[in-house]
């Protein structure tokens, strides 16, 4: 069995490899789809470096996956570079902080906010020796970096300007503009956040405040000594790719089957029993609870999201009564599997409805002057009869709850190795700049969609040749 996956695992990355040849694995390709990139005359960026394999902006030695800078001669390099490019305006710790990016485990962290008409610029009590807030060349230095690093993992968003006011401090709070900035806010054990929020500690972002500049997005990144940066030659061709496999989390599939696998246990069965339930009823009740059943099909899973949210939520009797018995829905991994039940539901029962409709109605009534039972004449006659149309519908509830985002978002957030389900991977991968991580989950839904449509052409083809043949 062992041998078997593993060889499964060894096609599809070939697969993978060859469907997906634009992955940038030698070179960061977020430079390639700069401004400045495009125009060769353009003297802000030059891909060409000492061993081609780093990227050079403006002097700034930005290492092949953008996390790293060094200049000759300065006194101080960085590292552990990120981008964040949204924030959460919930409550952190029970209090209300404002608009909030997640910094981080550690408070260690030289921060950048950007915004349209300034950049405020916080350095660390703990890097205050190599990088003084208050010199000027410090100030430059510093600048530099968050210039090139920012305009390296560029994904199609809005750039550091480096015309407009830099700001400089130390202080863990600061106020530009209206805006007061907190910087290594602790939230929770060992959960560090810059926080902004209004003077009058107003919300800044989701409310229209006249004459406030809001935050586009914040930068983070670690001032360290030269030498501690090592910035080394990137792997080509095969190698870069296994080295590129081997960085992934690869939890957002694990997350995602194990999701999927158990929804499309609940959906089969709530499935098969709505459309069992349906044709036992009126023509009037058939129609009202055909419209409830299939309505999530209809509306937006973002509408789906919220209304469950909605149902569910921790203010709702229903969702304090499973806070109290010690079994929270809310933002956990049973939320994501609710989702996609109720979003994919609709197409099992469906289909099920459907082959079940087809089936002769005298057979059934033949069936039952023989004596036989209701669950007798379910399991042994309408399931096989209609089996091919179930199992079609099972293959396409699989594949709609493979690929749910909006209702999954709202209702399980975005959690690591609990929540993070592939499409929120592809998009929040991609608001962080890692394009080449987002294409690479992009290529597995692919290959997944392109399985299950594959699987439903060849079983109703078989179907269709079978019952050919019957007929004959």
């Amino acid at each position: 069995m062992g041998k078997r996956i593993s060889a499964l695992a060894m096609a599809f990355v070939l697969v993978f490899a060859a469907a997906c040849p634009g992955l940038a694995f030698a070179e960061d390709a977020s430079l390639d789809d700069s401004p400045e990139s495009a125009d060769p005359s353009s003297d802000k960026a030059d891909s060409s470096s000492p061993d081609e394999s780093t990227v050079v902006v403006d002097d700034v030695v930005v290492s092949a996956e953008g996390e790293a800078a060094l200049i000759e001669g300065a006194t101080f390099a960085v590292d552990d570079f990120s981008r964040a490019q949204k924030g959460s305006n919930r409550e952190l710790d029970g209090q209300y902080l404002g608009y909030s990016y997640y910094q981080g485990s550690t408070a260690d962290y030289a921060v950048a906010v950007a915004t349209e008409s300034y950049v405020l610029v916080y350095v660390p009590p703990s890097a205050h020796a190599l990088c003084d807030a208050g010199d000027a060349g410090s100030q430059e230095t510093l600048k530099r970096y968050f210039l090139a690093l920012d305009e390296v993992s560029l994904t199609g968003g809005i750039v550091m300007d480096d015309t407009v006011p830099w700001y400089f401090t130390s202080e863990p709070t600061e106020t530009v503009e209206g805006i007061r900035y907190s910087f290594a806010v602790e939230a929770g054990e060992g959960k560090y956040y810059v926080c902004a929020i209004g003077e009058d500690g107003s919300d800044v972002v989701s409310t229209a405040v006249e004459g406030l500049t809001r935050p586009t997005h914040v930068d983070f990144l670690k001032i360290v000594e030269p030498d501690a940066v090592d910035i080394v030659a990137a792997s080509t061709g095969f190698a870069a790719f296994t080295e590129f496999l081997g960085g992934i989390d690869m939890s957002p599939l694990w997350v995602t089957l194990k999701t999927t696998g158990t929804a499309i246990v609940f959906i089969f069965v709530l499935g098969l029993a709505a459309a069992y339930f349906t044709l036992r009823i009126s023509k009037r009740a058939q129609d009202i609870f055909d419209t409830v059943f299939t309505i999530p099909m209809v509306l937006p899973p973002t509408v789906c999201g919220f209304l469950l949210l909605l149902l569910l939520g921790r203010n709702t009797t229903l969702g304090q009564w499973f806070i109290n018995i010690g079994f929270p829905l809310i933002f956990s991994w049973q939320a994501t599997v609710i989702a996609a039940v109720v979003v994919a539901f609709p197409l099992m029962y469906r289909s099920a409805r459907g082959a079940f409709e087809g089936l002769d109605p005298n057979m059934l009534d033949a069936a039952r002057t023989l004596g036989w039972s209701n669950a007798k004449i379910f399991f042994k006659l309408m399931l096989p009869l209609s089996w091919s149309s179930i199992a079609a519908g099972t293959v396409l509830a699989f594949a709609r709850a493979l690929g749910e985002f909006g209702a999954t978002l709202f209702l399980a957030g975005n959690y690591v190795g609990i929540t993070r389900t592939i499409p929120i991977a592809i998009y929040f991968e991609w608001m962080s700049g890692n394009m080449d991580v987002a294409l690479f989950w992009t290529g597995v839904i692919l290959v997944f969609s392109f399985i299950v449509i594959l699987f439903i052409n060849l079983w109703s083809r078989r179907t269709t040749r079978y019952r050919k043949g019957a007929s004959e």
